[in-house]
């Protein structure tokens, strides 16, 4: 069953949840503890994202050094066999643009078809740490609308090359991502909205936004797709505070908007135990608020942050 059909099948809001590979080097422990931890919620499914390369500066000990280039975490289509193989839950792999080539893409979907993963979130993906601003890989897609008509020709039977398949495979399924705060390249909301109906009118079953800290952004947002015609499912992202530092960080790596209460009751915190039970709070009402609206599945950023997002689903589910 897919993502968008579990879903839709659900009796109640759904619960979800997302993960990051473990670093270079490292095993699957934080990885397993996470889902052990979180599984109780019933998951309907697990995103697991994917990380480009990064060029770096390689000291050797004569003084000199040279630029390599390493990628921090690998490992996502291994990290989401392994939880399937586990846990039978289904797993969303990130497939992005930003530092893959088409060719690079291409092999990953045909490892995913072999170990029968099917669902996927789509992403451009951010900028890389070395540049000022997002440059297309070469030999890449520039895009997610241009990465997903990839997965669309792929589906339809054509090689990136132009050449037939001899069989066809169960075709991917896929959603991909919306911001109710606009994206930080996009020059308007409208521009931002005018390529979210692009992405739906190609194939995109459902939308996940970006993280969020005002529900009126999201109901709003979600006011002006349905005007234009935007009617698949819009999944809230929601991500709970556990620093009082994140009200000044998050801003600047995510672009969003931290309301003026919710800094304010971190600005008193004194500790991180206090500050991690205002965002599980403030996450809370958000999550409840969300819920009593109708949302169809509520997906949950549980980076550093699986205690505070296991205490909102206790209050929440």
């Amino acid at each position: 069953m897919s993502v968008v059909e579990s879903i839709k099948k659900a009796t109640s809001t759904a619960f979800s949840f997302e993960i990051l590979p473990p670093l270079k080097g490292n095993g699957l422990d934080s990885v397993m503890n996470t889902i052990d931890v979180l599984r109780e919620f019933d998951p309907k499914y697990i995103n697991i994202t994917t990380h480009r390369s990064e060029r770096v500066q390689e000291w050797n000990a004569d003084g000199s050094s040279k630029v390599v280039s390493l990628r921090r975490r690998p490992g996502t289509v291994a990290v989401a066999a392994a939880i399937h193989h586990k846990y039978n839950i289904p797993v969303v792999p990130h497939i992005l643009c930003g530092g893959f080539t088409r060719e690079e893409t291409e092999y990953v979907l045909i490892d995913l078809q072999f170990l029968g993963i099917t669902d996927l979130l789509l992403l451009r993906g951010d900028k890389a740490v070395e540049e000022k601003y997002y440059l297309p890989t070469s030999g890449g897609n520039a895009h997610a609308v241009d990465l997903q008509q990839q997965i669309n020709e792929f589906n339809s039977g054509v090689f990136e090359d132009g050449s037939k398949m001899p069989h066809l495979l169960a075709p991917f399924r896929y959603g991909m991502a919306c911001y109710p705060e606009k994206h930080e390249d996009a020059p308007s909301l409208e521009s931002d909205l005018f390529w979210a109906k692009k992405k739906v009118d190609a194939g995109a079953e459902y939308l996940v936004t970006q993280m969020f800290f005002d529900n009126q952004k999201y109901f709003s947002f979600v006011e002006k797709c349905r005007a234009i015609g935007i009617n698949v499912p819009i999944i809230p992202g929601l991500k709970p505070l556990r620093k009082a530092s994140q009200i000044d960080v998050l801003p600047k790596l995510f672009h969003v908007e931290i309301p003026e209460d919710l800094a304010t009751e971190m600005k008193k915190c004194t500790s991180d135990e206090q500050s991690e039970e205002v965002g599980v709070e403030w996450c809370t009402q958000q999550a409840k608020e969300l819920k009593s609206y109708g949302v169809p599945s509520i997906h949950f950023y549980a980076l550093n942050a699986t205690q505070s997002v296991r205490c909102v689903a206790q209050n929440v589910y």
